[in-house]
This record gives structure tokens, C-alpha cells and sequence, in this order.
């Protein structure tokens, strides 16, 4: 495996242990995401994933509900992609 290959994977075990937040349905929620969807995300997209992990939990799953929406279009586009690449 390059070296390359083992950034990467150390930041997806990285972000896969973020996504870990103690309320279940988050927990499926993104780390599911980022199991299946991880090699597919653009710089850009990882970026804005590690800041969405930074909304605290209550605001997070109404975004991930649909009740609300970030402001950042950013954190939309990951949030949008995220409602759509997981089986609830």
C-alpha cells in the first residue's frame, strides 16, 4: 500500500471515529456515509463533511432530517448528499 493510500485511509478511520456522536440515529446516519461514500467525496466534499462534524448534535440531525438547512451552502451540498446515499 503507497504512502498515499495510507493517508487516506487514516482519514477515513479519522472521520469514521468523529462520526461517532452517542445519539444512535447520527451515529448510523454518518458513519454509514462515510463507510460507503468516503472514496466517491471530492477534497472539497471532505472539507466540508470534517466541518459539518463540527455542528453540535442537536442542530445536526435536523439538518439530516430535513427539518432545517446550514446556511453554508458547503455544509448543504454534503448534507444533501448525505440524505441521499443513505437507506434510512
Amino acid at each position: 500500500m503507497s504512502a498515499a493510500n495510507k493517508d487516506q485511509q487514516r482519514l477515513k478511520q479519522r472521520l469514521y471515529w468523529r462520526c461517532r456522536r452517542g445519539m444512535l440515529e447520527l451515529d448510523y446516519l454518518l458513519q454509514h456515509f462515510i463507510s460507503h461514500n468516503f472514496t466517491q467525496l471530492t477534497d472539497a466534499e471532505l472539507t466540508a463533511f470534517q466541518h459539518l462534524l463540527e455542528t453540535p448534535d442537536a442542530v445536526l440531525i435536523e439538518y439530516l432530517m430535513g427539518r432545517s438547512v446550514p446556511l453554508d451552502p458547503r455544509l448543504c451540498h454534503v448534507v444533501e448528499k448525505i440524505r441521499n446515499n443513505t437507506a434510512y
